[in-house]
């Protein structure tokens, strides 16, 4: 998946009636996600992404 396709589809999950959130502030948000990783350790910043994972994994299996 291309980083854009990436950031549009997240874009299309969180933008509802009661979030009201765009697509530019989500791609925003996005990319201040990756620059702070980008200023971690490599150990560090695949840790914090599979801690992501995991904690998105709980929320799918609900």
């Amino acid at each position: 998946m291309k980083l854009t396709d990436f950031y549009n589809e997240v874009s299309r999950s969180v933008d509802t009636a009661k979030t009201e959130i765009s697509v530019a502030e989500t791609k925003r948000v996005l990319s201040e996600a990756f620059l702070l990783l980008a200023k971690m350790d490599a150990a560090e910043a695949f840790d914090t992404v599979s801690k992501g994972i995991t904690t998105a994994k709980k929320k799918l299996s609900k």
